[in-house]
């Protein structure tokens, strides 16, 4: 079993990323070793797509579970489709995280829980309104 834990930084004492699509790394736990691989987010500077980009690589990993803060429902429905179990968390370090998974202790969540866009800060170059006008 694989575990991947959208993270802020590259390894177990870093803290989680509430975001999916757009958090910088991604850290993929074997549960029971305890040994990792952090994986740089290619998809955190995507003009779009960023959640569906992350859910291909966690599948393309090998990874049957994530742990993240928020879902978009574009990522949400891809991760479904591959099976993959989704359990949401607001705090704490990779390692706390996965801990807590072990233990039971973590809610699973079967769909989005955050509108599309939620990611991209209101600073971004990049806007979903008004694109097509001319």
């Amino acid at each position: 079993m694989k575990i991947a834990v959208s993270a802020t930084g590259k390894d177990l004492s870093c803290q989680i990323d509430p975001r999916f699509g757009r958090c910088q790394y991604f850290i993929f736990v074997d549960p029971e070793s305890m040994e990792f691989e952090a994986s740089e987010n290619e998809g955190l500077m995507a003009m779009g797509g960023a959640g569906v980009q992350a859910a291909q690589l966690i599948v393309q990993r090998g990874a049957t579970v994530l742990i993240t803060g928020n879902l978009g429902p574009n990522a949400a429905s891809a991760l479904s489709a591959s099976g993959v179990k989704t359990y949401l968390v607001a705090d704490g370090t990779v390692r706390e995280v996965i801990e807590r998974y072990k233990a039971g202790s973590l809610r699973e969540v079967s769909g989005s829980t955050v509108p599309p866009h939620f990611g991209i800060s209101p600073s971004s170059s990049f806007s979903p309104r008004g694109r097509g006008r001319g």
